[in-house]
């Protein structure tokens, strides 16, 4: 992604958390990352997040989804002695479907990217609504869609290593490569 166009996200990712009552720094701002997974589609397939704290214990985040955007199908493995991360979404403005493994409703309210389909596995559908949460185990295949509107969730989780986190789209780049405006 270019620079610039993570700058636009990161302005329109503080607005959205402005608007839901949630006060960031400037730092905080500056520092809030755009996750694209290289498929060069953010509005389709990207997420924004603001990590507050990150320890060898515990993370907080808050993730924002533009209206209809999707985190891609992962899942948090174990690493060294950890069992994976353990998390906790909780809606706090707009609505977002979280899938999981489990017995799939007929049909699903998400609309799975075009092209990305193949790459969509789990399909128990939880809907979050503002003040409602869910906690997904360690190890479990998930992913997640804001609705019309976006969606602000708050995570509450065990430490978060991004980087070691295993995406059935075998495309997916986790850790952004930033590209210089020409």
């Amino acid at each position: 992604m270019k620079r610039s166009q993570i700058r636009q996200a990161q302005e329109r990712t503080a607005h959205i958390l402005d608007l839901s009552g949630i006060v960031l720094t400037e730092d905080e701002i500056r520092h809030i990352e755009v996750a694209g997974f290289g498929l060069q589609q953010l509005d389709v397939q990207g997420l924004e997040l603001v990590t507050y704290v990150n320890t060898d214990r515990y993370c907080a985040k808050e993730l924002v989804l533009f209206p209809r955007q999707t985190c891609p199908e992962h899942l948090h493995p174990p690493v060294g002695n950890d069992p994976g991360k353990m998390e906790t979404f909780r809606c706090r403005s707009g609505s977002v479907w979280l899938y999981v493994e489990g017995e799939a409703p007929g049909v699903i309210k998400a609309e799975i990217p075009v092209g990305s389909e193949a790459y969509f596995t789990v399909f128990h559908e939880i809907e979050l609504l503002p003040g409602e949460q869910y906690t997904i185990e360690p190890g479990i295949k998930h992913w997640f869609q804001a609705g019309d509107q976006g969606a602000v969730v708050s995570e509450f989780s065990s430490t978060s290593r991004d980087e070691f986190d295993i995406f059935t789209d075998p495309r997916i780049e986790r850790m952004p490569r930033i590209e210089e405006d020409e």
